[in-house]
């Protein structure tokens, strides 16, 4: 007897949590049901569009301080893969870091994972790959022609910066292997080899 009390109550607590389970189950379908921990997932961001409070002029999107770059923005953009494109960022564009210890050390270390196969560690054209014999070699930094004029190591911070993001000759585009700033720490470390006799 005691034995079918027990089993009474155990199929009762089944139909009832069966019950339940279809009775939750065909509610509203628009519903999110429960909610826990709802400040988790809604956003507290303003939206750019919306009205905000916290500016004079009462909008979210604010223009960007001067002197400021936006996220991703890279600003050989402006300088187009041509001749005429490579002499205008040879004019216009100067390396925006700061010259120190840290950025030099930081600039060789590039240089030697992204560049010393070909150019060399010392940057006289003289890498692993020239070695092999099945490739020319690219001219020294501090004694060669550039190909496009003049010598190597005359080259400008704009004119290096325009070469690393679009390549030249045999020499690939790094633009997706390297952001602007690793970029610029290369070229910085490119004119300390151009003092290299």
């Amino acid at each position: 007897m005691l034995v079918m009390n027990k089993l009474r109550i155990l199929s009762a607590a089944v139909l009832a949590v069966a019950a339940a389970s279809v009775v939750s189950s065909c509610g509203d379908k628009k519903s999110p049901g429960l909610e826990f921990a709802r400040n988790m997932y809604d956003p507290i961001a303003y939206n750019p569009d919306q009205p905000n409070k916290n500016f004079a002029n009462g909008q979210t999107a604010q223009l960007p301080p001067a002197g400021t770059m936006p996220v991703g923005y890279d600003p050989v953009d402006e300088y187009p893969n041509t001749n005429e494109g490579y002499e205008a960022a040879s004019e216009h564009l100067k390396n925006p870091l700061l010259r120190n210890q840290e950025n030099l050390a930081q600039g060789r270390i590039l240089f030697q994972n992204m560049c010393s196969h070909c150019h060399g560690t010392e940057g006289k054209g003289d890498g692993q790959i020239i070695k092999l014999e099945k490739f020319p070699p690219p001219p020294s930094y501090s004694t060669g022609n550039s190909s496009r004029g003049g010598l190597m190591k005359d080259l400008t911070d704009g004119k290096i910066f325009h070469t690393i993001t679009y390549g030249l000759n045999l020499m690939g585009p790094h633009r997706t292997q390297l952001n602007p700033t690793e970029r610029w720490k290369i070229v910085m470390y490119v004119h300390e080899l151009q003092k290299l006799q």
